[in-house]
């Protein structure tokens, strides 16, 4: 069981950044490889970023390339989303996971979710 606590939303204006944090309970957080996902309203969830257990590799979604960088600290047992240049359309509920694999297929299925947290972009 791995519990997740995000944290770090709020409001921002376009062209700023902020930095979103995930902390894991548990023992075996370095198991998983972690993804951020959002959702705005009206709209489906999103994948943004994922990053490797090891945290060697990295994967974003197309909106997001050159802006987001994801990173974790397994030491920490936290997962971090570096957000700049960012834009109104990355208004939405950022949600961390948890997907438990040997390898890095970060498109499967992910066992276990944050509460999420709200980023809103003015204009």
């Amino acid at each position: 069981q791995v519990q997740l606590v995000e944290s770090g939303g709020g409001l921002v204006q376009a062209g700023g950044s902020l930095r979103l944090s995930c902390a894991a309970s548990g023992r075996t957080f370095s198991s998983y490889l972690m993804g951020w996902f959002r959702q705005a309203p009206g709209k489906e969830r999103e994948f943004v970023a994922a990053v490797s257990r090891s945290g060697g590799s990295t994967f974003y979604g197309d909106s997001v390339k050159g802006r987001f960088t994801a990173s974790r600290d397994n030491a920490k047992n936290t997962v971090y989303l570096q957000m700049d240049s960012l834009k109104p359309d990355d208004t939405a509920v950022y949600y961390c996971a948890a997907r438990r694999t040997l390898g890095l297929d970060y498109t499967g299925t992910y066992h276990y979710w944050g509460q999420g947290t709200q980023v809103t972009v003015s204009s």
